[in-house]
């Protein structure tokens, strides 16, 4: 099927992959082609997995935003998102732990450390 990845600032990834998976406010949903036609809201701080047709698993911290899926195509439209390699660790646990960072900043990191912890599944 084919998947597009996208970011209000940026395209991320587009091409042909076997499964997407991704969180939305309905919960954790998995995409395979031939799937039912639907349209979903994405979390704030979630993740996106792509697994293309090479096998290549590609994992992305997205956060808000909606998908649209169709028999034999997914469209991802985050508000901002970033692939898991592309992540400071470290400015993102600092995030989480401080007490006073602003909410929407929290839910990004959130976000960023449940795109690490996949990316590491692999």
């Amino acid at each position: 099927m084919s998947v597009d990845l996208v970011a209000v600032e940026r395209s991320l990834w587009s091409g042909r992959a076997s499964f997407v998976s991704a969180q939305t406010t309905e919960g954790e949903i998995g995409i395979l082609a031939g799937h039912e036609p639907l349209l979903g809201q994405l979390v704030e701080g979630g993740t996106v997995t792509i697994v293309s047709d090479n096998d290549e698993r590609i994992v992305a911290a997205v956060h808000g935003g909606f998908f649209s899926v169709t028999a034999t195509s997914v469209r991802v439209l985050a508000e901002s998102a970033e692939f898991a390699g592309d992540i400071d660790e470290a400015a993102a646990k600092a995030v989480l732990a401080d007490v006073d960072a602003d909410p929407a900043a929290r839910a990004i990191a959130e976000g960023q450390v449940r795109a690490l912890q996949k990316a590491a599944e692999a």
